[in-house]
Order: structure tokens, then sequence, then C-alpha cells
């Protein structure tokens, strides 16, 4: 099993009434909240914090991409892992889940962008496409919503074709024309890096990962209870397009929180988890599904989006446990969690010590069956010493205990990199100079 390192890059330090004040964390949230003096020591703190949890041994660092809110500063993810690249451990994998590809018109500047990230990293790179989204792609950036799919589409097959054509061409799309296409830099993995997608519950998404044999990554907030059906119907879905049950074709994200005991986890996840519940996942309905973004299909298998679950206050029932229809849908949760005790129960949040965590999460991943676990240890205003701390726990005292999980089962969508006595390495007595 890989054990991947996921930063979402919270703003910590809303007010303590945000919700009370303000009616969404995205699209309109007030700009006035925002210190960029305060955020330039956030963004630091965050890059420690992923240098850190690759020294620890984690297999990837994981970051994404979102616009206009709080909720995340990283409208480019890009830069976040290019500053990564030559000073995190060199044996981990650098994943972007990923750059929002319908945006990009041309999308030759995705192309490029991790085609460089994968030559400065020797080839590190994990590319995600995600379609992205409400509030990034259709209210911050003004995309149509019924035709994200499609721009979507074209944009994944030119990045591909930029990437693996050997020869200049052209691209005539209905979204995209472009009489040279010719990236330089090329990625060093071929035929391209590997392609994760993040998404919700889409059937299409499905569908199209199986097709292009792209790995699935379910991005959750609200945690492995709520992540059933959806996982469920991922594998049925697998299953009647003939896929093998290969646990490496998903990925799932987890908040976790880890003690010496289970009541220093109480006390030290309670405020950084009902921050990020109370205050990140402040999403107004207005944005949350604009029509023609979620697809007939999605709708009619009873799949519910999780932003409009935010919107709504919280996940207040899941999609049916098949792509297929005809399949009643089953609800699971019925509140709204901001508090810590409800978010906990509800397993938004894993807790506990190194052995119950341990423990949870290995049966977590055998019943939702994926290969790759994204770990959220940073969220909501969480401290970089606590966030270390979590870090450095999960490392010396969980990742042992999973590391017989899968190993039966090969991942072939890992990246390749050059071999390490092929690399460039960084001057790190210029890099200890420069820190001094």
């Amino acid at each position: 099993m890989k054990h991947c390192w996921f930063h979402l890059m919270p703003y910590t330090e809303l007010p303590d009434d945000f919700r009370d004040n303000n009616p969404s964390v995205w699209v309109d949230i007030d700009s006035n909240l925002f210190d960029p003096e305060r955020a330039h020591h956030m963004y630091n703190d965050f890059l420690d914090e992923m240098e850190f949890a690759a020294d620890m041994g984690f297999d990837a660092i994981c970051v994404n991409e979102h616009h206009s809110n709080g909720y995340g500063l990283m409208p480019s993810p890009n830069i976040m892992l290019a500053s990564l690249a030559r000073r995190a451990n060199p044996d981990t994998a650098l994943c972007v889940l990923g750059n929002s590809i319908a945006l990009y018109n041309p999308p030759t500047r995705v192309a490029e962008e991790m085609a460089m990230l994968d030559c400065i990293s020797g080839g590190r790179l994990i590319s995600g496409f995600p379609v992205g989204s409400p509030m990034d792609t259709c209210y911050a950036y003004g995309q149509n919503p019924s035709q994200l799919r499609e721009r979507y589409a074209e944009a994944h097959d030119f990045i591909v074709k930029a990437w693996t054509e050997p020869e200049p061409f052209s691209f005539s799309g209905r979204f995209n024309q472009q009489r040279y296409v010719n990236i330089w830099p090329r990625p060093v993995q071929k035929p391209h890096p590997p392609i994760w997608v993040p998404g919700g519950g889409s059937v299409e998404t499905w569908r199209w990962c199986a097709e292009m044999d792209y790995v699935y990554c379910y991005l959750s907030y609200y945690g492995y209870k709520a992540a059933q059906a959806t996982m469920q119907g991922f594998w049925d879905e697998m299953d009647r397009l003939g896929k093998d049950r290969n646990p490496y074709r998903a990925g799932f994200l987890q908040f976790v929180g880890i003690a010496e005991t289970e009541e220093q986890a109480w006390e030290l996840y309670r405020e950084p988890a009902e921050y990020f519940y109370d205050r990140c996942l402040r999403v107004s309905a207005r944005y949350a599904n604009p029509p023609g973004y979620v697809t007939e299909a999605t709708q009619r298998a009873g799949v519910e989006s999780q932003i409009a679950a935010a919107a709504a206050g919280g996940p207040d029932g899941v999609a049916n446990t098949s792509a297929r229809p005809g399949i009643q849908k089953t609800s699971l949760i019925d509140k709204s969690a901001r508090e810590f005790e409800a978010i906990v129960e509800n397993g938004y949040v894993i807790i506990g010590t190194p052995d119950q965590v341990a423990e949870k999460l290995r049966e977590v991943v055998k019943d939702l069956r994926f290969g790759h676990l994204m770990l959220l240890q940073q969220f909501g205003n969480m401290s970089k010493d606590l966030a270390n701390y979590n870090t450095r726990l999960y490392a010396e005292q969980v990742m042992p205990q999973l590391a017989d999980v899968w190993e039966d089962w090969e991942d072939h969508w890992w990246p390749q990199p050059m071999a390490n006595a092929e690399r460039a390495t960084p001057d790190r007595a210029i890099m200890a100079a420069a820190a001094e």
C-alpha cells in the first residue's frame, strides 16, 4: 500500500464568527480577511510540513488546485511542488491532484509545467486531472457548466498528445485551436507520467478511468463511513466493465489524528477539526450545483455531490450502492457534524493511538479496497508542530503496521523515475548556507 501525505493548505486564521458573518468560504469570501504577511508564514509552514513528511518516508506528497477561497491556498499547485522537487526526499513521488485542465485555453501551459516538474524531479511526477469543483470552474473562472466535461476531455487529449507526439502538430478542437504544438521540455516518464483522476461519485468518471486505465481517487471530506456506497459503486462498475480488482486502481483520502494516548488525541485535534468543518466547508448553496454541472447519468444513479452536501451543512444522504439503475439508494448519515464528537463518530476524522489508528485504517483500506491512501494530517488551523507530530507518529508507528497490505498486488500506476545514480544531486552545502 502507498501512503500519500496530502495538503489542502487552508487559511488558518479565519475569525471565530466566520460562519455567522460569511455565507461562503468560496467565490465571494471577504478579501479583507486575507493578510498577505500572515500568508507568508502559512505558506512557509506548509512547505516545511511537506518536506518533513517526505523526510519521514511517505511515498508521495500530494497537492491540489483551488481558487478564490479560504479552504485551500493553492491556485497553482505546480508552484508548490516546484519548491519541493529539489529540497524534498528524492525518493518521494510528487503528486498534483491536480491541475483543473478545463480552465486552461490552450492547455499547453499544463503540459509544459508538468513536464518541467517531471524533468526537475527526475521522473517522480504523478499528474492528476480533476474536472474541478463548481466554485472553482464555473464561478471563479467563469466556465459554462454544461460544457465543462467536454472542455475537460478535449484538454486531456491535447495534453497527452503534447507529451507523446514526437513531432510538432496542429490541434483543432471545439475549444482549443493551435497551429503549432511542440512543448519543450518533455516529461522524463514514457509515454507520460501516471494519470490519476480525483473525483466525487460521478458514474462517467468511473467509466472513463476504466477506459483509460487511470487511477480513480475519491477525495472525501466525510470519511470512510460516507464513502462506502461510492467505493462499492466504483468496484461494481469495474466488475461490470471486466476490469480486475487491483486495489491500486483506486485512491481514498482520510483525515487522521494520532497521539500517544486516546485522551490526548481528543484534546489535540478537536480545535483543528472543528475549524475545518465549521469554517473551511462553509459553502453557499448558490455555488454548489450550477445547472449542467452534474450529468444526467450521475443524477439518475442518485450520487450526491460532496459540494452539495457541504452547502447543505453535511452529507444528508449518500448515493446508491451501485452505478447501475434500479438499486435503492442508501442514506448513511443524516446530520451536520461540526462538533468534534460527531465528526469522530461519523468517521470524518480517525483519531487515537498509533495502534488504534493502524487497526482502523487496515479495516477501512480492506473494506473500501484502495491501494493509495491519501492522508490529511494537517487540517483546519493545525499548527506546524502538531502537524509534524501527527506525521511522525504515523510514519514511525502506523505505517510499519500496514506494510503487508496489498503486498500481493502490483501498482501499475506509480511513477518510474530515473535511477538515483543518474539523477542530479542538489548542492547541499549551498542550500545549507542559504538556510542560515
